[in-house]
């Protein structure tokens, strides 16, 4: 009788919610991978060192994310997720510059410059890309509260589009990030944020 991985094996006692040791096991990967990020660089991230920091068979660390690369986008998508908050400033000027503000700064932190070059050169497969959808309908998602809040105080109109709004707002700074190399500063935020609000006729 072959052996159950221990990453995919049932648990002794009381049958959990199914999803539930799933669910236990990829944020245990996640943070080792987030560890060693943080130490090496995203560059020096493998698949060996993070089953060593989890305590969970390499094999199955492949059967889950299949490569290296889908591991780490994963892991830092979702840290990124938990991460970055949705701001209410009680003005959309306000909102948009908190918001481009936390942005900047995490992308200036090792994690977030390993999110950025994970996203750029991260080779497209049906989990990546699975992962990326997810986060960034959530980020959508989590976006729509400032423009109805502003929609409420008549700085815009209630139909606007929010994903229309957060790509204009984060392109340019992960252009920075990503490209240019140039720092994202507070007066960058402000006029970026000032020109977002004017390109969607929202004033500011």
């Amino acid at each position: 009788m072959t052996a159950q991985d221990p990453a995919t094996a049932p648990a002794d006692g009381p049958q959990r919610r199914p999803g539930g040791r799933s669910t236990r096991v990829r944020e245990t990967v996640h943070a080792a991978v987030l560890d060693a990020i943080a130490e090496h660089g995203v560059d020096h991230v493998g698949i060996p060192d993070i089953s060593r920091r989890a305590g969970v068979r390499d094999s199955s660390i492949y059967r889950r994310w299949g490569t290296r690369e889908n591991l780490v986008l994963d892991a830092l998508l979702a840290y990124s997720e938990r991460l970055l908050p949705t701001p209410d400033t009680g003005t959309l000027h306000g909102d948009f510059t908190a918001l481009a503000t936390e942005l900047a700064a995490y992308l200036a932190t090792p994690l977030g410059q390993g999110l950025a070059r994970a996203l750029a050169y991260n080779t497209d497969t049906d989990a990546s890309g699975a992962a990326r959808n997810a986060f960034w309908s959530t980020r959508f998602r989590a976006t729509a509260p400032i423009l109805t809040r502003a929609a409420t105080r008549g700085e815009l109109a209630p139909d606007a589009d929010a994903r229309l709004a957060l790509e204009l707002l984060i392109a340019p700074i992960h252009f920075r990030a990503m490209l240019t190399r140039e720092p994202a500063d507070a007066e960058f935020i402000d006029r970026l944020a000032t020109s977002v609000c004017r390109a969607l006729s929202f004033g500011s």
